[in-house]
């Protein structure tokens, strides 16, 4: 399987988004910590060993020593468990990329950056070490170097409890060109064999080239354990002799050679960085390699056959166990490093052991007369030198004057910003402190702006990721804050954030922010058959608006609620409105048409108009047969019912007979005679 759980959820939580890496036994996802609002690392255990218990034993016990360890510079482990079969750590997620992907694409790194590296490694180490845990697999892969510079070692996928049962019958594990001459032995390992594997990073870091390479493992390794590695300064001639020196003590053959723990090797690292002398007692700076022909049985020390490796290669104690010049140090007898000679084949038996002394006695010869002439030479014009007096950390006046009452002069100043040392200070100095210098030399100095300032940049809703970018190209870096909901930012965008945009913070601060959930959602509560004032206060508290309709309804009681859009125990937007429709009770009967009376006896108008519902006032003539002349609501509009519809009342016309004649009558009296 491979790459196909994208968008699976772990323990309800961990929704892996995309793979970032594959292992020997596991890969690893970037994914979204739901709860916590944050981007993670989930390591998964691939699935063919999942059913093997001895892989799932090593899987939780990773798990259970690295969520123990605490070191800013050890890549914290958050979570772990097992999903459906499936075995995962959950861990941080480091922005950055590794150490060898650095040395690949820069060759040599600057030895300051190198030393810096190596010592926050040994502080990590030093975290395991106190808990008797190893890593086992040190090697740049596992070293992520963060934007602001600062480093974390991962990947304690083969580490183990040095009590543990499986360390006991465990096989030879790591990689070929890192691993310790012991590790390559399958023998017992100790701290000190992480502490040679550091050394070849270190080595590699600085001079962009391994120290042993070869066509396959098997080759790399025996070079691990028959040969010396060429000084770093051969490949790299800048680099100096106290820093070639503390890559060379880590990268002896015997364990008990190298430094005691990693904390010692990170304090002759700080003391290098400082400018300080760096002693490396029981060690010389820079290994020799001798080769020496024709020496048959026993390999010198008293290592016995043991010590004889294929190819006919043997390891034999150096030449400076008689004491020696390395560096401009004098060197002890004790703690030196093997060095490597080759038994000859048939035609270099013949070479006999005395020849071998008296080769040996020349060189030991040779080398006292140099420890000689050193300390004579040395002592020459000594009236003329004093001491550099140590400036790191010091103000610049402070420094001047240290400098002029041990008769030396104030130099070159340059200026860098620093975390480490407050503006003002001095960073490092040239000569060093406490090295032997001709009175009345400048003494250069290099003090601290402190930390860089840089813009903070904006980024509202910008995803994680453009907000990533957007911090590391300021040398900043980033971190969420506990997501929220928002209605006006997109879900996986981001809402605020702290500090603010446009405002100065320190080159490596860290921004906070807080990426949205999308809109909070949430049931829609039941109100129908509430009154509207109980409708409208149960909305409001579930934080909805409310829009109100009205109408009227035969069976829902005046004043309550018929219906709701929308409907109950729907999930709705918070904020978005709920509309409620209120009973206005039932529906009164319509107002009735007022009849047209108009030119109608008034008898019948009246009739007409009160069975339409109406009451009746006459104005007007009485005369019984009198017509409606006009009314006070038209015909054909409405009135409300049982309203009074006034009418005036108008007498008919009497048409005169046919013939003339006084309307009289026709009595026969007062006609006209002759």
């Amino acid at each position: 399987m491979t790459g196909n759980m994208i968008g699976r959820i772990f323990n309800n939580r961990y929704t892996l988004l995309d793979r970032i890496g594959i292992g020997g036994m596991a890969e690893v996802y970037r994914a979204q910590d739901t709860v916590l609002g944050r981007i993670v690392a989930v390591k998964t255990m691939l699935p063919q060993y999942a059913a093997d218990s001895t892989f799932t034993q090593r899987f939780r016990q990773e798990a259970a020593a690295a969520a123990n360890l605490q070191s800013p510079y050890i890549v914290n482990v958050y979570d772990w468990g097992q999903d459906d079969g499936t075995y995962y750590i959950v861990m941080e997620y480091i922005r950055g990329s590794d150490l060898k992907t650095a040395i690949k694409e820069r060759g040599a790194i600057n030895q300051r950056k190198v030393a810096e590296i190596g010592a926050q490694v040994c502080q990590a180490l030093t975290a395991a070490h106190n808990l008797d845990i190893m890593h086992r697999d040190i090697k740049p892969q596992n070293i992520m170097v963060q934007p602001d510079g600062n480093v974390k070692v991962m990947d304690f996928g083969i580490a183990r409890a040095k009590n543990s049962v499986m360390t006991q019958t465990s096989s030879v594990l790591g990689t070929a060109h890192y691993i310790s001459p012991e590790q390559a032995q399958g023998k017992e390992l100790t701290p000190a064999s992480d502490i040679y594997s550091l050394g070849i990073v270190l080595y590699e870091a600085a001079t962009g080239h391994l120290p042993f390479d070869g066509p396959d493992a098997v080759s790399v390794a025996l070079k691990q354990v028959n040969e010396l590695p060429a000084r770093p300064s051969t490949l790299n001639p800048d680099i100096d002799a106290d820093f070639e020196g503390i890559i060379m003590k880590s990268l002896m053959k015997r364990p008990i050679d190298r430094f005691a723990t990693a904390n010692d090797m990170r304090l002759a690292l700080n003391d290098y960085l400082a400018g300080r002398p760096v002693v490396l007692e029981g060690s010389f700076a820079h290994a020799e390699t001798a080769v020496l022909g024709g020496m048959g049985g026993k390999a010198a020390g008293g290592r016995g056959p043991d010590a004889l490796v294929p190819n006919g290669t043997a390891v034999m104690p150096s030449l400076a166990h008689a004491g020696g010049m390395q560096g401009g140090k004098q060197v002890g007898m004790q703690g030196a490093s093997p060095i490597t000679y080759r038994v000859g084949n048939d035609r270099q038996q013949g070479v006999n052991k005395k020849t071998i002394a008296i080769i040996i006695g020349t060189i030991l010869a040779l080398v006292a007369a140099g420890v000689i002439t050193f300390l004579l030479m040395s002592n020459m014009g000594a009236d003329n030198k004093a001491s550099v007096p140590d400036l790191v950390g010091q103000t610049v006046d402070v420094a001047a004057k240290k400098l002029e009452d041990n008769d030396f002069v104030l130099g070159r100043q340059d200026t860098t910003f620093s975390d480490t040392v407050e503006a003002g200070k001095i960073i490092s100095q040239d000569p060093k402190a406490n090295t032997k210098a001709e009175k009345g030399t400048k003494v250069n100095i290099v003090v601290s702006s402190g930390r860089e300032e840089v813009t903070i940049p904006d980024l509202t809703n910008k995803t994680a990721d453009e907000a990533k970018q957007l911090l590391e190209k300021a040398g900043l870096k980033g971190s969420a804050g506990t997501a929220e909901y928002s209605s006006t930012v997109e879900v996986n965008r981001i809402i605020r954030q702290e500090p603010g945009a446009n405002t100065k913070a320190h080159k490596g601060d860290t921004v906070t922010y807080i990426l949205s959930l999308g809109t909070e959602s949430t049931e829609v509560p039941n109100v129908v058959g509430k009154t509207r004032n109980e409708a409208i206060v149960l909305l409001e508290n579930a934080e909805f608006k409310v829009n109100e309709a009205s109408e009227y309804d035969d069976t829902v009681e005046e004043g309550r609620v018929i219906s709701q859009n929308p409907n109950a125990a729907i999930k709705a937007e918070k904020g978005s409105t709920v509309t409620i429709v209120v009973s206005k009770g039932k529906e009164p009967e319509p107002d009735p048409v007022v009849p047209n009376v108009v030119g109608m006896k008034v008898t019948d108008a009246r009739v007409e108009l009160q069975a339409a519902g109406f009451a009746v006032d006459v104005t007007g003539s009485t005369d019984a047969n009198a017509t409606v002349e006009s009314q006070s609501i038209a015909g054909g509009s409405t009135a409300k019912k049982g309203s009074t519809i006034q009418i005036v009342a108008k007498a008919p016309v009497t048409t005169p007979p046919p013939g003339g004649g006084s309307t009289g009558g026709t009595g026969g009296t007062g006609t006209t005679g002759p």
